[in-house]
């Protein structure tokens, strides 16, 4: 006898049907948009750099100026000096970080950022002559109130003086701990300092319910943990365990060098 068309069997089956058809049109879909969206990621990182570097305006060519103005180089964090193991176009820190053979995990006092892992080469972007460059833009990334914070810090080619900062990816609260984009927070930092008189690794800047010195910025209005974990953020990554031995070359006016090629391998985790 044949089934009615409301049978619990003809239902299923055509649910089923449709599952598959769906998923067949999704996939097909992500496939084929994949790489437009790499493109879009790419042009938004390039953007994102040449905005916290004070040279994005709107309309511009971002591709053609970010050739012109930047050059980008990986940098192995514990010496501050430069290697060629890795693409800079390809390589992806927060990728490698991991990854055991190009990360290193942190603990305790070490992991004031909140990362857990981090990378042990990071990609530096210089802007105008690589040999003698303007600006430097490092690459910060550390725990807000809600999640993972990751943005753009521009240093002035002495390595020690800040010229903006910029987040293009939090979760923090609008209105509050969202206030990180806001321009006129912002603006505050340009010209701080990030290191004293002292001229360790250690660095001063940090954000301050009063801020009046040339190391303190104006903490964010209700968000206290925001702001603390945008000053653990710079702590961490302009100490000795992030961007500080680099910075530190720029400070002395020694040029970083490119590090010695070594026997390890590392063309398998370019562009992880």
């Amino acid at each position: 006898m044949a089934q009615g068309n409301n049978s619990i069997k003809k239902i299923l089956i055509v649910a089923f049907s449709l599952c598959i058809i769906c998923s067949v049109i999704v996939s097909t879909a992500a496939v084929a948009l994949r790489p437009a969206q790499q493109l879009n990621q790419e042009l938004d990182r390039k953007t994102n750099i040449l905005n916290v570097a004070k040279l994005y305006e709107p309309g511009m060519d971002v591709e053609e100026v970010f050739a012109e103005q930047i050059t980008g180089r990986v940098v192995e964090l514990e010496t501050g000096d430069y290697t060629d193991q890795f693409d800079a176009d390809e390589y992806d820190g927060f990728e490698a970080a991991r990854d055991p053979a190009t990360g290193r995990t942190l603990s305790g006092d070490r992991d004031i950022a909140g990362l857990t892992r981090v990378e042990n080469y990071a990609t530096v972007y210089l802007v105008g002559d690589p040999e003698d460059p303007e600006q430097i833009v490092l690459p910060i990334r550390g725990q807000g109130l809600w999640g993972r914070m990751r943005g753009f810090l521009a240093v002035e080619g002495d390595g020690n003086t800040i010229v903006s900062i910029t987040y293009f990816e939090h979760s923090e609260t609008p209105g509050l701990g969202g206030e990180v984009n806001n321009p006129r927070w912002q603006a505050q930092w340009e010209g701080k300092e990030i290191y004293d008189e002292e001229g360790d690794l250690t660095p001063a800047i940090h954000l301050s319910k009063s801020a009046s010195g040339e190391y303190e910025v104006d903490a964010l209005s209700g968000a206290t943990l925001t702001s603390n974990g945008v000053t653990n953020m710079l702590q961490f990554w302009l100490s000795e365990e992030g961007f500080g031995p680099y910075l530190a070359k720029f400070r002395s006016g020694t040029e970083p060098e490119d590090a010695d090629d070594t026997d390890t391998d590392f063309n398998d985790v370019e562009g992880a």
